[in-house]
């Protein structure tokens, strides 16, 4: 197994340039093709309630947004390029959020940036939502990181559908990695049964010719602050995670781990849903 096509979101405004060397970087070690994605969301027309105009797009306006989209094509082209890799570049006006749904299908692996305050819809991608609804393994890259060599490897384990899709969605970079370690956080009478969990995870990484390392610690506070000291415990510089969460009234309601790597993790995390 392994990743044809890295798909990373360009920010409307540019993507933090390491974001793009990363997945530059992911691309060639699987000999991927690398795309680029950046959308910008068309506002809507204002109107009063007495049916008055107040401001909508015009011809400039539309002008200004594609202008805006081939600067942003021209400058992943100008960070990505390099011999024999493979480049390409998409570009929509559209809302971020739809335009990312929509073209992940050509993506085996998706990165993009973590979610750090609320920002306009029309400019700026919603990383928790698009965890939940795209379908596809995510790699959630922490704005201050400069690179990823992946070679030790933290797996947060739950005995869920979540936690088995990330597994499989992330053989690819285990099969790179020089140390996988993976962790189940339970409560103190549940040792044992949490223990045969993981040899049977291990074991079935082990059939892929993954070395894995089962870890079974109690459960202490933050779900997410105790996986990612085990990371620095580690010096893991990926986490691998299932994403929990639901649509409520339009709403994305997270589970309290992945909100907080989606807003917190210092490391970057592959995530599936």
């Amino acid at each position: 197994m392994s990743y044809a096509s890295i798909m990373v979101y360009i920010d409307a405004d540019g993507a933090p340039e390491q974001r793009v060397r990363i997945a530059a970087g992911l691309a060639d070690k699987f000999d991927a093709t690398l795309i680029g994605l950046s959308a910008l969301g068309i506002p809507p027309t204002v109107v009063t309630p007495n049916g008055m105009v107040i401001s909508q797009p015009t011809d400039v306006d539309f002008e200004l947004m594609r202008a805006k989209l081939a600067r942003n094509g021209a400058w992943f082209c100008s960070i990505a390029a390099a011999p024999n890799r493979k480049l390409e570049w998409r570009s929509e006006l559209d809302l971020p959020r739809e335009a990312w749904v929509r073209h992940a299908r050509c993506a085996d692996l998706v990165v993009i940036g973590t979610t750090k305050a609320p920002a306009s819809i029309y400019t700026s991608l919603d990383a928790g939502g698009i965890v939940l609804k795209i379908g596809r393994p995510t790699l959630v890259v922490p704005e201050e990181i400069a690179s990823l060599a992946a070679g030790r490897v933290v797996i947060g384990w739950k005995d869920t559908r979540e936690a088995r899709r990330a597994v499989q969605d992330a053989l690819p970079l285990l099969g790179l990695a020089t140390r996988v370690t993976i962790v189940e956080a339970c409560s103190e009478d549940d040792d044992k049964s949490a223990l045969a969990r993981l040899n049977d995870v291990a074991r079935y990484l082990r059939r892929h010719g993954i070395d894995c390392d089962p870890k079974v610690v109690h459960q202490q506070g933050s779900g997410a602050a105790q996986l990612i000291e085990i990371a620095r415990g580690e010096r893991a510089d990926l986490l691998v995670t299932g994403a929990y969460g639901h649509s409520r009234f339009g709403e994305w309601i997270f589970g309290g781990v992945t909100r907080e790597l989606l807003t917190h993790s210092p490391i970057c995390c592959l995530m599936s849903h």
